[in-house]
């Protein structure tokens, strides 16, 4: 029997990381499919830039053209047509003043210091953000080195113009990004609730309102990414209109939009919840076992909702679940509660038929499968 002990823990081990090993392989799949449209984007700009600067411009290397492109595109992975600008611009600013002061001084180290310092000092002055002046300093530092490799001259630059006019006009007729961020955006929104859920069970389940206090203030911190979506989404919008292929698109995003609202609600409602709980922690009140075990399940159905948005397609079976949670904190509000015992019950209630409307039920659906108390 002894001997038998570690082999069953040696299957236990290898059943754990074979586990591991499938969902590693599942989420990089999702990634793939996730930056796929955008790997794309890159792959068609830089081919397109290059073949017009190679064929059109009758240029032998147009290195920069690809280049410039696929650093416009690969940006804006979660970023914005006004992001991929920036790289443009900033791509523009270095190739340029590189070019014309190679010209004069030459390459080398102090040469290089020089040009990358005075190119992000013009991309400063142009009042860029971060990103521009890093990649006119990036660029600056390519034009320098490679100045006795490549052709030099203003070639160089109109290469780099051209593969940056070729990615904002992939960035406007194909968007992928700007469509793609509202749904993560609200997944991760979701999921961020989901975490708040479960610290809240704990400090339930341990009287701990230093848990709660934590859990508030993290709460308080996120409010500007839940209320991202919204503007992300109205971005998202007006980019389809410059966009002739994705106009299909516009029913997800202005469903994706109209989640802002009913999302908000529900943090708010897990805020109060979290006030509570320190206020209960506080007090030494004491609280029901079953709220700890309602708030676990209503935390595991928001992170399967989070999920279920990411992948842009809600399983019903998802929100009978959250349903359930809600119908079982209603049948605990029928038995006698403490003040704080009963308004974290209210507050279960609330964030479900909020997390309800997100996942695609409307008011009167949600309200009817989780009826406020007579």
């Amino acid at each position: 029997m002894a001997e038998d002990r570690p082999r069953a823990g040696a299957r236990t081990w290898q059943r754990d990381v074979g586990s591991r090993g499938r969902r590693s392989a599942r989420a990089r799949l999702a990634r793939l499919r996730r930056r796929g449209p955008n790997i794309l984007q890159c792959a068609l700009a830089g081919g397109v830039a290059y073949a017009i600067a190679e064929q059109g411009l009758g240029h032998d290397y147009p290195f920069f053209a690809p280049v410039a492109a696929v650093l416009a595109l690969g940006q804006s992975y979660d970023g914005q047509l006004r992001r991929t600008a920036e790289v443009v611009v900033g791509v523009a600013v270095g190739v340029g003043v590189g070019e014309l002061l190679v010209a004069q001084i030459g390459s080398g180290a102090w040469q290089l210091a020089l040009v990358v310092g005075l190119s992000m000092g013009v991309a400063v002055l142009l009042d860029a953000g971060r990103l521009l002046v890093t990649q006119a300093g990036v660029q600056a530092s390519i034009v320098t080195a490679l100045a006795s490799t490549v052709d030099s001259g203003v070639g160089r630059w109109l290469d780099a113009v051209v593969g940056g006019l070729v990615a904002l006009a992939v960035a406007a007729l194909l968007p992928t990004a700007p469509l793609q961020r509202p749904r993560r955006l609200a997944a991760a929104a979701t999921a961020d609730l989901a975490d708040l859920v479960a610290d809240a069970s704990l400090a339930a389940r341990d009287h701990d309102p230093g848990l709660a206090e934590e859990a508030l203030e993290r709460a308080r911190s996120q409010q500007a990414a839940f209320e991202a979506l919204g503007p992300a989404a109205a971005e998202a919008l007006a980019g389809l209109r410059l966009s002739p292929f994705r106009h299909r698109r516009r029913p997800d995003l202005e469903r994706t939009r109209d989640l802002a609202v009913p999302l908000d609600r529900a943090v708010r409602n897990v805020r109060v919840l979290l006030r509570r709980l320190l206020v209960a922690g506080q007090a030494g009140e004491g609280l029901p076992p079953e709220l700890a075990r309602l708030l676990d399940h209503l935390a595991t159905g928001a992170r399967h909702l989070s999920e279920a948005i990411d992948d842009g397609q809600v399983d019903e079976e998802v929100l009978l679940d959250l349903a359930d949670v809600g119908r079982r904190a209603g049948a605990l509000a029928d038995h006698p509660l403490s003040l704080s015992a009963a308004v974290c019950v209210g507050q279960v209630r609330s964030t479900v038929v909020d997390l309800l409307q997100v996942g695609g039920w409307s008011v009167e659906q949600a309200t009817t499968a989780v009826p406020p108390r007579r």
